[in-house]
């Protein structure tokens, strides 16, 4: 994990209820791997994280608000899970036609856990293979998206994983994914 991403300017989406690991893993592999990250989210100030979805973690500080960046700032985009916070981002419509702009522009987008969420709200997930935390699979076949139960799913630019345990699997995958 050298410089693989040197250069590379990644958007981390999130809003309060992230699971905390599914922000820090990847954030802390794209930065060691050289890359800079921008923490989103829908207003500016701090999010709480959370571990398990129940309990209260850290905070973070948003580096910007969803709307004061482009799609046209960024190289790739990650969306953390956690149940509240794909279902914060999913309704706001500057999340969603930011999220669509990363994909048409033929940029990775990684989405763990429940973040596939706001692939489905974008439709983005139409045709194609992807996996997530069991409870969405459901959403995403309605939607018309291809689910199966596996640590790491590429297609078409979409990186997903199912939860937590699959991190290491997913950050390297982003890894191959982003360079």
């Amino acid at each position: 994990m050298a410089n693989e991403l040197s250069g590379k300017r990644v958007a981390i989406l999130a809003a309060s209820g992230v699971e905390q690991v599914e922000l820090t893993q990847p954030r802390q592999t794209a930065e060691d791997a050289g890359a800079t990250t921008t923490l989103v989210s829908v207003d500016t100030g701090e999010i709480q994280a959370m571990n398990g979805d129940i309990n209260p973690a850290d905070t973070f500080t948003v580096d910007k608000a969803i709307s004061d960046v482009s799609a046209d700032d960024f190289d790739a985009l990650i969306l953390p899970g956690g149940t509240c916070n794909p279902d914060t981002l999913r309704q706001n419509g500057d999340v969603i036609a930011f999220v669509q702009a990363i994909a048409g522009a033929g940029k990775p987008i990684a989405a763990i856990c429940h973040a596939p969420w706001t692939l489905v709200e974008a439709d983005l997930v139409r045709g194609k293979r992807l996996t997530s935390f069991p409870s969405l699979r459901t959403d995403i076949r309605n939607a018309g998206g291809d689910v199966v139960d596996e640590e790491v799913v590429v297609d078409q630019g979409l990186i997903t994983s199912r939860n937590p345990n699959d991190l290491d699997a997913f950050c390297s995958t982003i890894l191959k994914e982003f360079a």
